[in-house]
């Protein structure tokens, strides 16, 4: 019997399908197993290569497969679609696997540490929240307009709706008032969940050698830093800092062919938690310095606004911030002001 160099696992929640294969890619078994049954199984097998797909619970299997001496490989499925043969099932999608993982080129994502996945759960626990108190803005919103009740946007301005409310003068119907209230106490309750989680996010930042290290960026807060390290690679996984502005899909979007280079609109193609993010603090650098006047004549900057739309001129700004992080991360340094260096 040969031996198996390469184990495909397709996971799932209660049983699992594994592809074993050689080193010349013939198929050395095809077991379906238990949760149970997986780990003592991978541990009675020589050390080798065990590949999974990126979805969910990939991280935990992929620290505890990692602690049997295997080397655990996590393959984004968009990257492992066109190696299916066929139809779709759970013996071709673990064929798949161990197919793609075999590849010379394939690309990798990094197994998280249980750290890293706390702070992304903080993270995604506020932004869930938040979208859920805006949800509940918009409808209470939409629903007092039917009435000619309508306040600014914003969240400060909900107190204007919930004063017409309160007013004897309202001539609203008691319903409308009630579940009005339901509304405001939900909105409330999010936003004090909301600051607790950004206070929790603000110490966990102050905390870490990189977060602090990241915040002395203009633009880069203490959620932003997070972000980064929660959902980033290692920064030995880009060679360079284009390379990590490429994984967040701030660069062109590229329709090249007969060697003419046709570059498009943004790429969108990666990252999209932390390319919002910097997108927001570029925006919100851009707006600072043109209301305090603090743009240097013929900078970088000064040069992008003279011929360029603010968005535009934000996510080239963001483009810049995430090759000054990879450099940060890299060089372990602070950050440096370009226009203070030069002069």
């Amino acid at each position: 019997m040969k031996e198996v160099t390469i184990v495909g696992l397709d996971l799932a929640k209660r049983v699992f399908q594994l592809h074993g294969a050689g080193a010349d890619g013939s198929v050395v078994f095809r077991k379906k197993l238990s949760q149970t049954q997986l780990l003592p199984f991978l541990q009675s097998q020589p050390r080798c290569t065990v590949a999974m797909e990126a979805c969910a619970t990939a991280h935990h299997w992929g620290r505890e497969i990692g602690r049997l001496g295997h080397s655990v490989h996590l393959i984004p499925p968009a990257y492992v679609k066109p190696f299916v043969k066929r139809q779709k099932n759970d013996m071709a999608d673990a064929e798949a696997i161990a197919e793609a993982a075999s590849r010379p080129t394939m690309r990798f994502v990094a197994v998280k540490t249980e750290a890293q996945q706390a702070r992304a759960m903080m993270f995604r626990g506020r932004d869930l929240l938040v979208r859920q108190r805006t949800r509940l803005s918009n409808a209470l919103r939409g629903h007092l307009a039917e009435y000619g009740v309508v306040a600014a946007q914003g969240m400060l301005h909900l107190r204007q709706l919930q004063e017409t409310m309160e007013a004897a003068s309202s001539g609203l119907p008691p319903a409308v008032c009630e579940i009005g209230r339901m509304y405001l106490d939900q909105i409330t309750l999010c936003s004090e969940k909301i600051a607790k989680l950004e206070r929790m996010l603000r110490l966990e930042a102050a905390r870490g050698e990189v977060t602090a290290r990241l915040q002395t960026m203009p633009g880069v807060g203490p959620i932003t830093a997070m972000a980064v390290e929660a959902f980033a690679p290692p920064k030995e996984s880009f060679r360079r800092g284009r390379d990590l502005a490429a994984w967040l899909g701030l660069v062109p979007r590229q329709k090249s062919s007969g060697g003419k280079q046709i570059l498009g609109k943004t790429s969108k193609m990666g990252q999209r938690d932390i390319r919002r993010l910097l997108i927001i603090g570029a925006m919100a650098v851009v707006r600072a310095k043109l209301r305090g006047g603090k743009i240097a004549m013929g900078s970088w900057l000064d040069r992008m606004l003279a011929r360029k739309p603010r968005l535009v001129v934000a996510i080239a700004l963001a483009n810049r911030m995430a090759r000054s992080i990879w450099a940060m991360l890299t060089k372990e340094q602070d950050y440096r002001d370009p226009v203070a260096a030069a002069a």
